[in-house]
Order: C-alpha cells, then structure tokens, then sequence
C-alpha cells in the first residue's frame, strides 16, 4: 500500500470518527460546547480529506495535536469515553505510528496514559490499563519498525554499490578486451595488409621476391591466427564443472601450453580447496589473464605456475623467464596502485576478492606474480 493511499484511508477514517462522535453526543444530549467543538473539528477533517496534503512540518504536528486533543475531549465525554474513546486512542496510535518517529508515538502515549491516570471519573481512569498496553505494544511496533527501515536502508546502500562495482568491472572489463583486441589482432592484422600492399607492387617488379615475401606472410598469417584463437579464448568463460579446482587449474595451463607453445611447469597439490564457485572463476580469470600477460608481453620461454593451500589461504604464484617489468623490485598490491604500477586489471581482480598481490620484478630475467586469495 502506498503512502498516498494510507493518508487517504487516514483522512476518511478521521472524518468517520469524528461524525460518530458528534453523532452520539448529540443524541447523549452532551453539552452543547463540546458538540460545536466536534463539529467544527469534523468541518476540518473533511477538508483534508479531500485536500489529501501530507502530514509533514509544522501543520502535520498541527494535526497530530488536534487529533490528541479530540481524543482527550472523548475520554473526558459524558457516556462517550467507554466505546468511542478507545477507537480514537487506536486511530491516533495508527496514525502516529504511520507517519511519525517513535519519540512523537511514546510522548502522545505518556500524554494520554497521565490524562487518564489524573482523571478522577471512573470511565476515564478505565481507560488508563487499555492506553499504556496498547501503547506499550504500539511503540515496540515502531521501534521495530524504525529498526527495519534502517536495516532495508542499509541493504539499499549495499545494493546500489554492488550494482556500481558490478557497472564498473563490467566497463573495466571492455575497456580491458578492446585495448587488448587493439594492440593484439588489430595490429597484426594492420600489419598484414600493408605487407599485402608491398608484396602485390613487389611482384610487378620481382616475381621471385614477391614469392618470398608471401611465404613470410602466410608465417606471419598462421601467428596471427594463433593469436586471436588464445584471445578468443580467453574471452570464453572458464568451466569449474566436472572437476575440482587443481584440475581446471592444470587443465587451464596444459590450454595455455598447447595455444603458445610456451612450456608451463605446473606443481599443485590434490587437496580440494572449498571456495566459492563465484570466487573459483574469479581466480581462474585472474590466472587465465596472467598467462595471457606473459605470452602477449613477456617474451618467456618457460612458465612455473604453483598452487599451494595454506592456513592463511590459497597461494598461487606465477614465474616466467621473460622480459620482466621495466621497474625492479618486489612491491605488494598498496605499493602498486600507490606507484600506479603493474597491471591494472589484476590489481582490481585482487582487490575485489581481498587477495594479497606480490609482483617481483627481474627487468631481464623475468617475472613473478603471486597472490593469495583468503579461503574463509
């Protein structure tokens, strides 16, 4: 139900009130000050009624009060207190609860429970049990309330920046695959037509060069084809199904092997790790995109790749013997992105899984990447 419609249901629901109010007291024959006084407080619920305007500010506490005080006339009404007094205490519980905080429900309770109490008429003082324990029951109920809006509030906030963080890897993420794309297969297949060019005016003037020449092309073709399959690849997500997460590691590794004819040493124990399905192809993604670091710009020769399940997490470290980082020395993952340094989507993958990143650098002599992912 929505807000609108409560303060509808509200404003009908004062005005109903208030004509059985007048209503029986004219038929009580009560004193005439106090009929005029329901009279005119019905002429004004009517109004709202039909005006709808919220209860917000200065007038919606305005109202609030009125309402307090038309309960309050009841209880103290001639032979009205002992049945339409009680139904105005609950509309004004209702409507406090509804629309206000729970320190205005408990001081419009303390209000009407000491009101009650310091009346000396029988019928009054009867409804001093019936205010305190509904009361007592109303603010709990808005505590609770209070209590669930803050938590709904939280998951909210929570929701929304899940949402952005998952907006934002998505965009890193393209950015990443059309960088990658530009500097890989575009640029070789760039180079491919403007060897055609020279290879098609080559053969005008020499047919035997010319013959050479496309020999080194359909190289150059047969590499580039090489490529973009390993790229293809590693666009395809990773399947964790049917084996557990050493055998899709290796399995992963035996792929890069046999795509770049780089030779991989792979040393993982048999253990069953026991992560997550969402955190296993995270990591996956995280050693796919490794190895794909090192055939793209390494220039290695050989890769180690080792897992190892610790007390303090899943290690996985990756070495190969190629060109190295143009910086040298070992930095962890604040170094980098304090530095700027390193790959960023690996810093960002990381840090999404609250893994530890070790990068050594041996400018020359190769690299290492490792990190340790925490398994609770």
């Amino acid at each position: 139900m929505t807000g609108t419609t409560v303060l509808r249901y509200s404003g009908w629901g004062r005005v109903v009130l208030a004509a059985v109010a007048l209503a029986v007291n004219l038929a009580l024959k009560s004193p005439l000050l106090l009929s005029a006084a329901i009279a005119v407080f019905l002429i004004v619920a009517l109004v709202m009624a039909f005006r709808s305007r919220g209860l917000r500010g200065i007038s919606g506490l305005l109202v609030l009060f009125a309402d307090l005080v038309f309960f309050l006339a009841l209880a103290n009404a001639p032979g009205a207190a002992m049945w339409i007094a009680p139904a105005a205490f609950v509309y004004l519980l209702g409507e406090t609860l509804a629309f206000y905080a729970p320190l205005e429900l408990t001081v419009i309770v303390g209000i009407c429970a000491v009101f009650c109490g310091a009346i000396s008429k029988p019928p009054t003082r009867a409804l001093e049990p019936v205010v305190i324990t509904t009361g007592v029951l109303a603010i709990g109920c808005a505590l609770a309330q209070q209590r669930q809006k803050r938590e709904t509030d939280g998951l909210s906030h929570r929701l929304a920046d899940a949402e952005n963080s998952a907006a934002k890897a998505r965009e890193e993420e393209r950015q990443r695959i059309a960088s990658d794309f530009h500097d890989g297969p575009l640029q070789s297949f760039i180079s491919l037509q403007m060897r055609l060019e020279i290879v098609r005016k080559l053969l005008d003037r020499d047919a035997q060069a010319g013959l050479q020449d496309l020999k080194d092309l359909q190289v150059l073709a047969q590499t580039q084809v090489r490529d973009l399959r390993t790229f293809l690849h590693s666009m395809r997500p990773v399947d964790v199904d049917g084996g557990n997460f050493v055998a899709v590691v290796r399995r992963l590794t035996e792929t890069f092997q046999k795509e770049s004819s780089i030779p991989v040493t792979f040393q993982g124990e048999k253990t069953p790790v026991g992560l997550p399905r969402e955190t296993t192809l995270e990591v996956l993604q995280m050693l796919r995109e490794s190895l794909h670091n090192v055939q793209k710009h390494a220039g290695a020769t050989r890769v180690a790749v080792s897992l190892e399940k610790t007390d303090k997490g899943l290690e996985i470290s990756v070495d190969d013997n190629g060109h190295g980082f143009p910086f040298a020395g070992s930095y962890s993952l604040e170094e980098l992105e304090l530095l700027r340094l390193g790959p960023a989507s690996l810093k960002r993958r990381a840090r999404a899984l609250n893994a530890e990143l070790l990068l050594e650098s041996r400018p020359g002599r190769g690299a290492s990447l490792k990190y340790r992912v925490p398994l609770a």
